[in-house]
C-alpha cells in the first residue's frame, strides 16, 4: 500500500482548527460522548486517589476547566494556540495550565504525572501509536482514550467486515482505497479525521496496564453480545497500572 505525505494533511487540520478557534465550543455542544467519559475519568480518579492529569490535545479546555473544578491539578497541552487562547478567555483557565505542544513530544518528563486522558483527539493524527506512546511516557497510573469506534458504526454486516479485516490486517489497504489513497476524510463540521478505533491502541496499553476497562458512552444501536466493540460508535477505553 503506498504512503501518504501527512505533512500537508497536519497543517490542514490546524489551520482549520485555528480558523474555527472563536466557534469552536459552539459547533461542540453536543459531544456528550466526551462529558459522559470525563465523569468516568472524575470517578477513576477518585478511586484511585490521583491528583495530576493531563488533557492532550485540550482544544480549548473544557476538559481542563472540569478537572480543575474537579479539585485536580490539571494541565493541556494543545497545538493550535488560537484554540488555546479563546479558551482561556471564555473559560477563565489559568495560562500557565495549558501550553502549545505536539502529542507525539510532550512537555513533560517521564512518569510525571498521575494520569494521562484524550478526548477525541486520535481520530484526527495520522500516527495515533505515537501519541499514545507519549501518554504512557509520561503517565505513572491511569490513561483514558475517549475517542471514536469504527467497529461500532455502519451496518451490522458491515461492521463484522471491519473487525475482520483489522484483524487480517488488511483495514488500511481497504481504507486507502476507499478515501481514494488519502487515508483520510474532511468534512465541515470535524475538519480532517482518520479512520480510527480505540481498540487500534488496545494491545498497546495492555502491554504497559495491569487493568483494561472498556465502556460505551454513546447510546447502543445494535444488539449483540460484541459489546461495546460492535455497538457503541464511541468508546472509552481506561488503562489502569498498579502503583
Amino acid at each position: 500500500m503506498p504512503q501518504f505525505d501527512t505533512t500537508a494533511a497536519v497543517a490542514y487540520q490546524r489551520e482549520y482548527y485555528a480558523s474555527t478557534a472563536s466557534k469552536y465550543d459552539q459547533m461542540h455542544l453536543m459531544d456528550a460522548e466526551h462529558n459522559e467519559a470525563l465523569g468516568w475519568v472524575d470517578g477513576t480518579m477518585r478511586r484511585l486517589q490521583l491528583q495530576s492529569i493531563l488533557d492532550l490535545g485540550c482544544g480549548t479546555g473544557r476538559g481542563v476547566k472540569f478537572l480543575l473544578d474537579s479539585g485536580y491539578d490539571a494541565y493541556g497541552v494543545e497545538p493550535v494556540e488560537g484554540l488555546l487562547e479563546s479558551g482561556c478567555v471564555a473559560h477563565d483557565i489559568p495560562r500557565e495550565r495549558v501550553q502549545v505542544g505536539d502529542g507525539e513530544k510532550l512537555p513533560f518528563g517521564d512518569r510525571s504525572l498521575d494520569a494521562c486522558v484524550e478526548l477525541g483527539v486520535l481520530h484526527h493524527v495520522p500516527e495515533p501509536r505515537r501519541v499514545v506512546d507519549e501518554m504512557i511516557r509520561v503517565t505513572r497510573r491511569a490513561i483514558f482514550l475517549s475517542d471514536c469506534n469504527r467497529f461500532g458504526q455502519g451496518h451490522f454486516i458491515s461492521r463484522l467486515i471491519k473487525v475482520a479485516a483489522w484483524k487480517c490486517g488488511l483495514w488500511g489497504a481497504i481504507d486507502w482505497a476507499r478515501t481514494g489513497g488519502k487515508s483520510y476524510m474532511l468534512s465541515k463540521e470535524d475538519g480532517l479525521s482518520y479512520s480510527y478505533s480505540v481498540y487500534d491502541s488496545f494491545d498497546q496499553l495492555a502491554k504497559w496496564a495491569d487493568r483494561i476497562t472498556v465502556l460505551p458512552t454513546t447510546a447502543v444501536t445494535s444488539k449483540t453480545w460484541f459489546h461495546p466493540l460492535l455497538s457503541a460508535s464511541h468508546v472509552l477505553l481506561i488503562a489502569e497500572r498498579n502503583s
